[in-house]
């Protein structure tokens, strides 16, 4: 795996303290995609601003 992959933005999309790298993109509405690790796919879905219903997942990595 490379080592310059996208780190988790956390289910806001801020900076984070997670530190994984990200696995998932979650597409939003008017926003940029939620880049997210396995541990924050949930919290991203639920919590997260714009995401959009029903939710649209794309895999950007392996874990």
């Amino acid at each position: 795996m490379s080592s310059d992959r996208e780190m988790c933005g956390g289910p806001y999309g801020e900076v984070s303290e997670c530190g994984d790298p990200a696995v998932f993109e979650v597409r939003r509405h008017n926003r940029s995609s939620l880049r997210v690790c396995p541990l924050h796919l949930g919290p991203s879905l639920l919590m997260g601003s714009g995401v959009l219903w029903p939710p649209e997942i794309s895999l950007v990595g392996r874990p």
